[in-house]
């Protein structure tokens, strides 16, 4: 018997994964959870073969608890659901060591036979997720720069990025200005645009 915890925030999508999931003959849904900060806890406390985790989790993003887990409960396998398909999320995945990564809108087979092979220590990603991650460059800003823009992005303003990171107003110009750039963007906006889309933000 595959023991499974799972991790979903919309109470309606979890119900019907663990009815789902209870219909297998081989896989037992053991804990659930609604927020990302319960996971490890909860995995400590049921240690399940497979933690099935939505990315988008309140508190703690599924990314994080999966590479908790990791780090903490390598025996317990993960396998990160999504709603979005963007190939910059699929590689911080892989880097984050999850084992399986598929979209919600898989059929039901198909998440149940996924847990089946990341219980047994195959790697499971969506073909068209794989496909698109591989075919994504990786994000050419450094680690200011990225910082700079998520800064600018989350509507701070060129005086109150410069005072938060130490800089002067002219550096975060700069910046600005080289990142724009290197995206190949119009102006600011569409930079953020750009790597919001490419998921480096």
């Amino acid at each position: 018997m595959i023991r499974v915890l799972l991790a979903e925030d919309m109470h309606m999508v979890r119900g019907a994964l663990v009815a789902l999931l209870n219909l297998e003959q081989d896989i037992e849904v053991v804990a659930e959870v609604c927020s990302g900060d319960k996971i490890l806890p909860m995995a400590a406390e049921y240690l399940p073969d497979v933690a099935i985790i939505d990315i988008d989790l309140p508190a703690k993003d599924g990314l994080s608890a999966a590479c908790e887990l990791y780090q903490q409960l390598p025996g317990v396998r993960t396998l990160i659901l999504t709603s979005l398909g963007r190939p910059g999320t699929v590689r911080r995945a892989l880097d984050a060591k999850v084992n399986g990564f598929l979209l919600k809108d898989a059929p039901a087979d198909k998440l149940a036979n996924a847990v089946r092979s990341v219980a047994i220590g195959r790697r499971v990603i969506d073909s068209e997720l794989a496909l698109s991650a591989w075919e994504t460059e990786d994000c050419p800003l450094t680690p200011r720069e990225a910082e700079i823009l998520r800064l600018a992005a989350n509507g701070r303003t060129v005086a109150d990025i410069a005072a938060e990171l130490f800089l002067s107003p002219g550096t975060v110009r700069n910046y600005l200005a080289t990142v724009v750039t290197k995206l190949n963007a119009r102006n600011r906006v569409d930079a953020i645009r750009i790597a919001t889309d490419s998921d480096w933000l």
